[in-house]
């Protein structure tokens, strides 16, 4: 690895890098984050790099919280330099990490919620800390469905509805919870998590380049969605997180404390079900 980011510190380790996000104070995917993401993706996709990724977070209580909502403009505009015209959004460009030629696994711990979700929903693994991991779609708490994945990925993994129970509550899920549903890989207790994702990623880093990324094409085949369906889900997603009642709904967070670290952020969920009811 060449490449210096500025909210991604990389570590390699044979065939298996670490990458942590650090985007202080709370992680939230902004212009910066998607800047990175797609430096780094273009870097993945050189022949010659890590086989293995594990993607982690140097703040314990937030993985990806959600998008930064005050700089939807700013983060889209750097998404779109990852694909061409007409692909300016986080959705295709997950999409496109998930073909990289390298196995990306997600070392969870905190909170993933929303695009931090579908992020860890387009790596090929997720393994969670069974003590101290939430994830979450709140987007329909909030006015929009989700825009990056989470409809295309948690249909096919959890089934349709548990897929509705998940996006359409926008409840927060512990890890055991989104286990026994296929949201996650494994949950896995909090002491335990390092030395066994790094167990599975050395394991993984030791076999044959051109097998692992051969068997994740196939698999991709079979089970990514098709570029059109994450477009028109982002398009949604743009739509509606623009409208009124989004607005309207995203201001009373905003008046909550959203987007700041406390109660609000730290039980989301909680707050999602608080605010005025919607005719």
């Amino acid at each position: 690895m060449t490449a210096s980011y500025e909210t991604i510190s990389t570590r390699l380790d044979g065939n298996v890098l670490s990458a942590t996000f650090n985007a202080p104070p709370i992680n939230l995917i902004g212009p910066e984050v998607v800047r990175d993401l797609v430096g780094l993706i273009e870097e993945l996709s050189r022949p010659g790099t890590a086989r293995v990724v594990v993607f982690d977070s140097a703040d314990p209580d937030f993985f990806f919280p959600h998008v930064d909502l005050t700089k939807v403009a700013e983060y889209t505009a750097e998404a779109a330099k990852a694909g061409g015209p007409g692909d300016d959004s986080l959705g295709m460009l997950f999409r496109r990490f998930s073909e990289i030629p390298a196995v990306t696994i997600a070392k969870l711990r905190g909170r993933a919620r929303g695009a931090g979700s579908e992020f860890l929903l387009a790596c090929d693994m997720r393994f969670a800390s069974r003590e101290n991991a939430v994830l979450s779609q709140p987007e329909v708490g909030i006015g929009t469905p989700p825009g990056a994945g989470a409809i295309q990925h948690l249909t096919r993994l959890l089934g349709r509805g548990r897929a509705l129970e998940a996006v359409l509550t926008s409840a927060d899920f512990d890890a055991d919870l989104a286990e026994r549903y296929g949201w996650i890989n494994r949950a896995v207790p909090d002491a335990e998590l390092d030395a066994f994702v790094a167990g599975i990623a050395a394991r993984i880093g030791d076999f044959p380049r051109d097998a692992l990324i051969a068997a994740k094409a196939s698999v991709n085949a079979i089970s990514l969605p098709t570029p059109a369906a994450v477009r028109a889900d982002a398009a949604l997603f743009q739509q509606l997180v623009r409208s009124e009642t989004a607005q309207q709904r995203t201001a009373e967070l905003f008046e909550r404390g959203f987007q700041t670290r406390g109660r609000t952020e730290l039980d989301l969920g909680d707050a999602l079900g608080d605010l005025k009811a919607v005719d």
